[in-house]
């Protein structure tokens, strides 16, 4: 699955997005160097484009919403189960029409509840203390 204990919501949508981002940034940085509006201009439709892009990917279930997913659903290959739905606080889901809740169902039955990664047994510790010395 992941290397990661936690969530980091790596998905395809993320990926491909930052990708045509970073084409549009060097776009637009080529554009600012050799001083030439066209290519500043062409380097910002390039990342209209991404964040479209990161949009429609996120919507067909590549993305993932605010929180944390279910373990099954941390590889960064695995689409989202909750997307067709919608994302109860996603912006991007709300902007499509989707995710909208009735009011009132915040806390309630319908409610999607984070999952909390376990630490399996004989699983060494990530996380290291704050100020802590390794040489004793």
């Amino acid at each position: 699955m992941s290397a990661h204990q936690y969530d980091h919501g790596h998905t395809v949508a993320g990926w491909v997005g930052c990708g045509i981002a970073t084409v549009g940034a060097g776009v637009a940085g080529l554009g600012v160097c050799t001083v030439s509006g066209v290519l500043i201009a062409g380097g910002v439709a390039i990342g209209v484009v991404a964040l479209l892009v990161t949009w429609a990917l996120h919507l067909a279930g590549w993305g993932k919403g605010p929180g944390v997913r279910p373990r099954a659903e941390w590889g960064w290959r695995v689409r989202d189960s909750a997307a067709p739905g919608g994302h109860e606080e996603c912006l991007g889901c709300r902007l499509a029409g989707r995710g909208r809740r009735a009011a009132g169902a915040g806390a309630g039955a319908g409610a999607v509840q984070p999952v909390m990664p376990v630490q399996r047994t004989g699983e060494p510790e990530t996380v290291a203390a704050v100020g802590t010395d390794s040489v004793k």
